[in-house]
């Protein structure tokens, strides 16, 4: 989207949003570490749900889903499927029984589950490295709003999108930002159902529920101006589909952000029930992002307007502007779009702030670190994996918001989600085992990267967004071999999954 003039009105919404939101958050500051990161108020399983969807709903999936719907069609129906299979996956086979360890943190659970500290250490960098990825495709969000909102370039925006994310997370504390995501949350959710509904409404369809009622649209594209892009694998393989699906799947199961709310639930029961609301709340953003694409599509087409892959991102404000809504409707979706990122951003970079703070920094830098160490300490990495995560976004490699998200994905499947899975449900699994298997899933990520240009294979077999897809089993595969090969963990290790894990009563 070229630069233009500023959003007065949008951008007046947008403040209104911020301030909000930061003096909700000014009345709960914490100044203790045990609080950075994954601490907060208990506010029922709906809040817990509210809390799960508002960390989960990214600027990948505000603004991003419905860009690689708009770009690629079908193919973006794998994120859909792998985002919420993969909340499924974590109902069904995991977010009980993490509860049961009681841990804070996913380096948290590896350590005492593998009874290793080099396992710890090495979970603890794959956290914050996927930390850093997954927030280069929120400030390239947040700058790609900010640009509209203030008429200005893609840097200069970059700039001063970081600048309200670190400044926002510093002012208002840390259990402020835990409450303010389920705020965030209805914040957005209105914001992003509100437009689709008066575009609904406007073009004759079934606007009440906007969701069931584009569908005319998809006829009026293939009927009228040829469009097949719809189609299932009109321009994508299967094995591309279901290798992006898997890895989405095994990714969200992986996320040590995501992973960590359940550390914090009073009982198994609400951590079962949280889970079920946020995909819920997840749901209702979903089933709206096809529709903003079609409708961009079909305004397009309507207007003559060539197509530009390169605006797929925004395509969710092109949709409104082309539209004809009025800008007080644009500048509520501007402001639900910056509060999706935030909430991400921020859940993001406290999750690498306390992997640092609780797992690296007492035990390998400053071991006698008081409580005040490592609240200085966790603060200060945030600005760094803040100033890292901004250096990334000023080149993105051509790469979509999408599309980054689901590198980070690919890291997560690869690395966390495997260690997690046989370290709750095969008891045999041990810290060499681990060790490797997270130094394999690095390797396997990697490579479609640095080795994909020069040996097509491996960019075949292993996309970088999609490479858990084969990955993941080969992980689980290397883990297996080389505990076996290994000594078993400890009785007391052993005995604690079959107790407390496995035949655990419920809470």
């Amino acid at each position: 989207m070229e630069p233009g003039s500023v959003q007065y009105l949008p951008l007046s919404i947008v403040a209104a949003l911020f301030a909000f939101l930061f003096f909700s958050g000014l009345g709960a500051r914490t100044r203790q570490a045990s609080e950075y990161g994954f601490g907060g108020s208990y506010s029922g399983r709906i809040g817990i749900g509210a809390a799960i969807a508002s960390n989960w709903m990214s600027a990948a999936s505000f603004l991003g889903l419905a860009g690689m719907f708009y770009l690629k069609g079908y193919l973006a129906m794998a994120f859909v499927v792998g985002w919420t299979g993969g909340y499924v996956l974590l109902l069904v086979l995991m977010a009980t029984q993490i509860r049961r360890f009681g841990k804070y943190t996913a380096p948290d659970f590896v350590a005492f589950r593998y009874e290793s500290e080099a396992a710890r250490t090495l979970a603890a960098i794959i956290a914050i490295a996927i930390a850093a990825i997954y927030s280069v495709a929120q400030f390239r969000g947040i700058a790609l709003l900010v640009s509209w909102l203030f008429g200005i370039a893609y840097t200069p925006a970059l700039i001063i999108g970081a600048s309200l994310v670190v400044g926002f997370v510093v002012i208002s504390g840390t259990l402020g930002v835990a409450r303010n995501q389920k705020l965030q949350y209805f914040v957005l959710i209105i914001a992003f159902i509100l437009p689709l509904m008066l575009l609904t409404r406007k073009l004759g369809y079934f606007w009440l529920l906007p969701q069931f009622g584009y569908g005319t649209a998809i006829s009026e594209l293939k009927q009228q101006f040829g469009f097949v892009w719809p189609q299932p694998f009109a321009g994508e393989s299967p094995f591309a589909w279901f290798a992006l699906c898997f890895t989405l799947m095994f990714g969200t199961a992986g996320l040590p952000h995501v992973l960590s709310r359940f550390y914090m639930v009073p009982g198994i029961r609400d951590a079962r029930w949280g889970v079920a609301w946020g995909l819920f709340f997840i749901a209702l953003i979903y089933w709206s992002a096809p529709a903003y694409a079609v409708l961009a599509r079909l305004f397009e087409a309507r207007g003559s307007v060539p197509f530009d892959p390169a605006s797929a991102d925004t395509v969710v404000l092109s949709a409104a502007l082309h539209g004809g809504l009025p800008v007080w409707v644009t500048g509520l979706l501007v402001a639900g779009g910056m509060s999706a990122a935030f909430s991400t951003v921020t859940g993001l970079m406290l999750t690498g702030a306390a992997s640092f703070s609780y797992d690296i920094y007492p035990r390998l830098i400053r071991p006698n670190a008081s409580e005040n160490d490592k609240v200085y300490a966790a603060k200060g990495f945030f600005l760094v994996l803040s100033a890292v995560s901004l250096a990334l976004a000023f080149r993105p490699g051509g790469m979509m918001i999408a599309e980054i998200a689901a590198l980070a994905f690919a890291l997560a499947g690869n690395t966390i989600f495997p260690v997690f899975l046989l370290g709750i449900w095969w008891g045999r699994a041990n810290a060499a085992g681990a060790i490797a298997g997270m130094l394999a899933g690095v390797i396997i990520t990697v490579a479609p990267l640095v080795a994909g240009g020069s040996i097509p294979l491996i960019a075949s077999l292993l996309p970088y967004t999609s490479s858990a897809f084969l990955g993941a089993p080969l992980v689980i595969a290397i883990m297996i071999a080389v505990s076996l090969m290994t000594s078993p963990p400890s009785v007391e290790i052993r005995t604690f999954l079959n107790r407390h894990v496995h035949d655990g009563a419920e809470e």
